[in-house]
């Protein structure tokens, strides 16, 4: 698209929301500030980087098989180098302990330390990347069906161990990049059928979180996730919203909301406003769950569009931090990284542009015809001359103008492999 044509239909635009009181000039400002944090695991099918790496297990599931996945640490970076040149704003990288720069080396989960990812901090300083870390509980002999709540104290140690030496590794990396890692701890603990130990479980996986969690750390900050089952473990899962709500309030730490996690009749935008009562901050995983936990690419649906909103709404920018969450081995994985982070930028400019305080006015009148008749209104706003402009400002392709660069990376470098 010709940069006069999108200066000249985003000055429209901007004369289009001044007169429902939105200042344009001023939400791209706060769209600059959106920083997503990129999955690693979607360039490769979570595969990861260990020398002893097995068949995924744990309830992950990667489905396709298009070719061109990253099979080692430098092609996963410059697929992720690439993705984030087609992406407006600055993002940051979250990473899986799998995906340590082991070069080799056989390096079992209780063993691993900084040393390992040295070089990643180095990649993100020169590439001005932020970093964000997980455990990693899956796909290991040791993983089975229960781990942090496994009765076996030697599986259930070595898993504190492991996730000890994360939010080590992970304090590491906010000190040098000065700025707080965020580590996710996620477990698929639970039970395939009928079981009657539901609270022996769960007092084993509290017990192991306290031990995880007694050591104050400065540079990094701790989520906990849950989860309604996985996939070989219907019946029961230990670490369930509710076990995680209530450890969260209680301790401080940080829900983190995988919009996939929940049951299909469920609205994740709803614990939005919920949570922020009583827990410092959140964390946000968001995919697209088809029926269930599937791990779609995101794109702009409404659950999405709802999720963003409810944050904006409630004035929370600055206490939600914003991750992706899906692995789709079917189609170009860094178009899908393309299109799922640009997705969630539009998700987040719509919620931004939406004449919140003129809603507001009109609810707390009790005129509620006004305000379901501006929600609407809003929808037909010429929000994507907005981010047409964003994308300008920041020397991105506009609009599907990525896709031929996408194409042209997929015959140079990815088909090749």
């Amino acid at each position: 698209m010709k940069e006069q044509q999108v200066i000249k239909a985003y000055e429209q635009a901007k004369e289009r929301y001044a007169a429902i009181g939105i200042d344009t000039d001023k939400v791209m400002e706060q769209l600059q500030n959106f920083h997503l944090s990129m999955h690693c695991w979607q360039a490769d099918d979570v595969k990861g980087f260990e020398v002893q790496a097995g068949a995924l297990s744990g309830g992950i599931q990667s489905t396709g098989n298009y070719p061109g996945a990253a099979r080692n640490i430098d092609e996963l970076r410059a697929d992720v180098l690439k993705a984030k040149s087609l992406i407006p704003g600055t993002h940051r990288l979250n990473l899986h302990e799998i995906y340590g720069d082991f070069q080799g080396k056989v390096v079992d989960r209780d063993e691993v330390t900084v040393d390992y990812f040295k070089s990643w901090i180095d990649w993100g300083k020169a590439n001005d990347t932020k970093l964000d870390f997980n455990s990693t509980s899956f796909s290991h002999p040791k993983s089975g069906n229960l781990s942090l709540s496994n009765p076996d104290k030697g599986i259930r140690d070595f898993w504190i161990e492991h996730t000890k030496r994360c939010r080590d590794i992970a304090d590491e990396m906010g000190k040098a990049q000065g700025d707080p890692c965020i580590l996710n701890v996620w477990v698929h603990d639970g039970c395939k059928d009928v079981s009657v130990n539901h609270f022996l479980y769960r007092s084993l996986l509290k017990d192991s979180l306290d031990k995880i969690f007694a050591e104050d750390k400065k540079h990094m900050k701790d989520c906990i996730e849950g989860k309604v089952f996985g996939i070989g473990l219907e019946s029961f899962t230990v670490g369930s919203h509710d076990f995680y709500t209530a450890y969260a309030a209680k301790n401080g730490k940080i829900p983190t909301i995988d919009t996939g996690h929940y049951h299909p009749a469920e609205i994740p935008a709803d614990k939005v406003s919920a949570l922020l009562n009583f827990v410092p901050e959140l964390m946000l995983h968001v995919s697209r769950p088809i029926r269930w936990d599937s791990d779609h690419v995101t794109i702009m649906d409404d659950n999405t569009l709802e999720l963003f909103a409810e944050i904006v709404r409630a004035g929370a920018l600055e206490r939600v931090h914003y991750g992706l969450d899906y692995f789709d081995g079917a189609m170009n994985r860094v178009g899908a990284y393309v299109t799922g982070s640009r997705a969630a930028q539009k998700c987040m400019l719509r919620a931004m542009l939406e004449p919140r305080e003129q809603m507001s006015k009109y609810e707390l009148e009790d005129k509620h015809f006004e305000v379901l008749a501006l929600f609407e209104e809003a929808k037909a706003m010429p929000w994507g001359a907005v981010y047409d402009m964003f994308c300008l400002k920041n020397n991105v392709p506009v609009g599907q103008e990525f896709i031929d660069v996408i194409q042209k990376y997929e015959a140079e470098v990815t088909s090749k492999r």
